[in-house]
């Protein structure tokens, strides 16, 4: 029971992504013809929320749940490996209509046939492990 508070807020977050309709495969469709402002708003809105929290980690010297000093580290730019990843990546999303975080979601939610998609982002992140010294990090 030591994790209940994580599971209870990954639950929460589940359902506010239903709710919120960022999970819908038509949402993300009018994303990318530019239909809509609807998902530019919610990904525009985490990013303001994400550079706000970093800000206030870095001026009030956080420390994480167990005390340690939380140390932000730039990443260095790999331009192939990030355009490549990036490829990859939005590949995945074209094919199920959704990113990782939304697909248990939306299994959460009864689309049992988004356990297949959960499958293959699994087999992909497996053979990416095999794959990963022979890649441009």
């Amino acid at each position: 029971m030591k994790y209940a508070k994580f599971l209870l807020l990954g639950i929460s977050f589940g359902i506010l992504l239903i709710k919120a309709e960022v999970v819908s495969w038509f949402r993300i469709q009018e994303m990318f013809l530019f239909d809509s402002f609807h998902m530019y708003g919610v990904i525009g809105s985490a990013i303001v929320v994400g550079a706000i929290s970093i800000q206030i980690i870095k001026k009030f010297n956080l420390k994480s749940i167990d005390g340690e000093p939380i140390v932000l580290k730039p990443k260095p730019l790999k331009k192939v490996g990030n355009l490549v990843g990036g490829i990859c990546f939005g590949f995945g999303w074209a094919l199920t209509g959704a990113c990782p975080a939304p697909l248990f979601a939306l299994t959460g939610a009864g689309y049992s046939i988004i356990v297949l998609a959960i499958i293959g982002a699994t087999i992909g992140t497996f053979v990416y492990g095999l794959l990963q010294k022979h890649l441009p990090h």
